[in-house]
């Protein structure tokens, strides 16, 4: 690891650069809110769990593929398909168009799979209907469940480390949901509640790289001569001691996902889709959103330390 041997790349000097791609990017995923609410009358392309439908299970006897299933029910243009407790139970959630009853679209599904199984091939075990209301619902729920996360996080790191701490982290880690959720309004990939778990571990993901670089802050503003030393030069010395740790966790963890998107078939690739890019943005985050934010609380509001505001009070009687 000859690259991270030593380092003393310049990540903080680099921080302006790193707040206009963020900021582009997040234009660019406020824009297509904007355009995805003028053109489908939502933010974002909210699924059959968020916007109401009908559910069907359907078990096959013997087990079928997802892939041949999802063929079956028009393959790109199909219905969102997962699997459900045993092999060869699946669940398919469709939407419904305003005036078209739930009976009329579970049939529809069940004639398009009999024309490729054969009737005696599955059974549908339940038809349910998904309401508009219900969605909304969940909505207003996964907004509040990120909210509560964050301010869990805000709590943990304050306890944990210091209040700046704690804003900056809580800072990145907003950086970090605003960027996914802005690149899924501009792709148009439909949100689920696989989806929503996506983010909230994207979340968990974020803090625990920023916690790490946050650690080694703080060893070193505790050692000898640290809090003498020019914060800049400290805060992008400790990013640069962790960075081994940090491309080898995200590297690995890439290396995971990745596999699951080649293997694991359509039925979780959102999911993993929205949990790579949340590994890749956390990461970049922690070095480059979390650690400056920690600096430009400082340099507005202190540390925080009773010395500095007793120094600075001697200051200010001195000049008086």
């Amino acid at each position: 690891m000859w690259l991270f041997h030593d380092a003393k790349y310049g990540f903080i000097n680099m921080r302006r650069k790193a707040y206009v791609v963020s900021a582009s990017v997040l234009a660019a995923g406020m824009v297509a809110m904007v355009v995805n609410f003028a053109t489908i009358g939502n933010w974002q392309n909210y699924g059959v769990d968020f916007t109401g439908g009908v559910l069907v299970q359907v078990a096959f006897d013997p087990p079928t593929d997802d892939t041949e299933l999802r063929e079956a029910l028009g393959g790109t243009q199909a219905p969102t398909i997962t699997s459900f407790g045993g092999e060869g139970d699946y669940v398919i959630r469709a939407a419904v168009e305003e005036g078209v009853s739930i009976d009329v679209v579970a049939a529809g599904l069940s004639e398009q799979i009999a024309a490729s199984y054969g009737e005696d091939r599955f059974e549908v075990v339940r038809t349910e209907s998904v309401g508009a209301k219900i969605g909304e619902e969940l909505q207003g729920r996964a907004a509040l469940a990120i909210i509560f996360s964050l301010f869990l996080t805000l709590l943990y790191i304050a306890i944990r480390f210091e209040f700046r701490f704690g804003v900056a982290s809580v800072i990145a880690t907003t950086h970090d949901i605003l960027i996914v959720l802005g690149l899924l309004a501009l792709f148009r990939v439909e949100i689920s509640l696989p989806t929503v778990a996506a983010l909230l571990t994207i979340v968990g993901y974020s803090l625990n790289d920023t916690i790490v670089v946050f650690d080694r802050i703080r060893e070193n503003l505790n050692a000898r001569g640290g809090r003498r030393e020019d914060p800049y030069k400290l805060v992008n010395r400790s990013i640069n001691e962790t960075l081994p740790r940090t491309v080898l966790t995200s590297g690995t963890t890439l290396g995971v996902l990745l596999s699951l998107l080649v293997l694991g078939g359509a039925v979780i690739r959102d999911f993993t889709m929205v949990l790579i890019l949340g590994v890749l943005i956390g990461t970049y985050s922690s070095i480059f959103i979390a650690s400056p934010a920690l600096l430009e609380i400082q340099k507005r509001y202190g540390t925080g330390d009773v010395r500095e505001k007793q120094k600075a009070k001697a200051r200010r009687a001195a000049t008086v």
